[in-house]
């Protein structure tokens, strides 16, 4: 199915993670080809954000979660083709040698390198809010080349950047 330009996609954000380490995808192709993520992925006809990201993670990591929990969402909007909607879930697992992953190498990444790691800029605030044990809801406005202009939480009215 093809979304009209501009019109935004919805997508899930599967964090997993074992204590203070996230399991956390080197990705091996755009978006963000190189930088470190969470799993995840586009939502299908018909299926829920829940089942998307129970879908993605088994997907991608081959790991068959029951259940996740729902932390926030994030919407990101463009002038170009960059449009999401993204529902942000995480999940505890027990800590495993990373498993195969098509879609680039799984990596565990400690809380306290997050910041030394290339990651999407909106990623380290996501991680903040559930190390926080805190829902949000987050508006990330970007410019043509994809700089942020400005993020804000809209729960509490803070503005993050811009």
């Amino acid at each position: 199915m093809k979304v009209a330009f501009g019109l935004k996609k919805a997508a899930t954000l599967c964090i997993l993670k074992h204590k203070d380490e996230f399991l956390l995808l080197k990705r091996a192709k755009e978006p963000h080809q190189g930088k470190y993520t969470p799993l995840g992925g586009k939502l299908e006809a018909h299926e829920s954000p829940l089942e998307a990201a129970i879908r993605e993670t088994k997907e991608e990591s081959g790991i068959d979660l029951p259940h996740m929990d729902f932390w926030g969402v994030m919407t990101e909007t463009s002038p170009v083709k960059y449009n999401w909607i993204c529902y942000v879930y995480s999940a505890e697992i027990d800590k495993i040698p990373p498993p195969p992953c098509p879609e680039g190498i799984l990596e565990w990444v400690h809380t306290d390198q997050l910041l030394d790691i290339s990651t999407p800029k909106t990623d380290w605030f996501i991680y903040q809010y559930i190390l926080n044990e805190q829902k949000f809801i987050l508006d990330v406005q970007y410019d043509e080349s994809l700089h942020i202009l400005s993020m804000k939480e809209e729960l509490s009215g803070q503005l993050l950047i811009g």
